[in-house]
């Protein structure tokens, strides 16, 4: 895993599936999403290396239910005092009291799946307790900066984007991402309802943002906006 910061009080926790981001803010530290099953001790150490502690967490967001954003949340969620926050369309799937519904993939998609799913391992997230469920428009306090929920269905049903309007930082979970070349912003792959993903990645190209980090993929860290924008008109060209 590698540390890389966008912000001075942001970092990118690149990994090799399923990034993580990490805010400080003047009352401990806000991690969004949590890597694949066994990424808690590498998170750790980026923490401390960073100067603070694992029990400096004060919030966990989940921005949706897949093992390569929540695989590691039981771990961390036990660090200390830490907030675990998702959507409410998703919370059960997290908590283990029902299967998530599975991708309905396109042709092209199949073998990119395939492959993912054999680099990905045997592991299965434990089931983690959500304590606060979101809607669209709540607002997250990340200690001396608030975050808005946005939500956007469609890559799962209960996908959320987390949008910090004073830093003009979004991190979008899957609902967007970088094609595996490193090239273009693209639409996130294996969507359970590919036509409501790419009305919830218009949506987002709307945000006032500078900076747009992606669950798979490098973040987009200047004019982020127009990058989003011009996928999305990119996409109502092909339909």
């Amino acid at each position: 895993m590698d540390v890389i910061q966008l912000l001075p009080e942001f970092h990118f926790l690149r990994f090799p599936i399923g990034h993580a981001y990490l805010w400080k803010g003047t009352d401990g530290l806000t991690l969004i999403d949590s890597g694949v099953p066994g990424s808690a001790p590498a998170i750790a150490t980026a923490i401390r290396e960073l100067g603070h502690r694992p029990a400096d967490l004060r919030r966990l967001i989940l921005t949706h239910f897949h093992e390569d954003h929540v695989g590691s949340a039981a771990d961390i969620a036990g660090w200390g005092e830490v907030e675990v926050l998702a959507h409410r369309a998703d919370a059960p799937f997290i908590r283990g009291e029902a299967p998530g519904p599975a991708p309905v993939l396109a042709a092209w998609e199949r073998p990119i799946f395939e492959n993912v799913m054999a680099r990905k391992g045997d592991a299965v997230p434990e089931p983690v307790r959500v304590d606060r469920e979101l809607e669209d428009g709540d607002l997250i306090d990340l200690g001396g900066i608030e975050a808005v929920a946005v939500t956007a269905p469609g890559h799962t049903p209960g996908s959320v984007t987390v949008h910090i309007p004073d830093a003009r930082v979004l991190v979008t979970g899957d609902t967007v991402a970088r094609a595996p070349d490193g090239g273009d912003v693209i639409l996130g792959v294996f969507n359970v309802d590919t036509a409501q993903a790419v009305e919830s990645f218009g949506r987002l190209a709307e945000l006032d943002t500078e900076i747009a980090c992606f669950g798979h993929g490098e973040p987009s860290t200047r004019d982020a906006r127009a990058e989003l924008r011009a996928a999305v008109e990119q996409l109502a060209g092909r339909s």
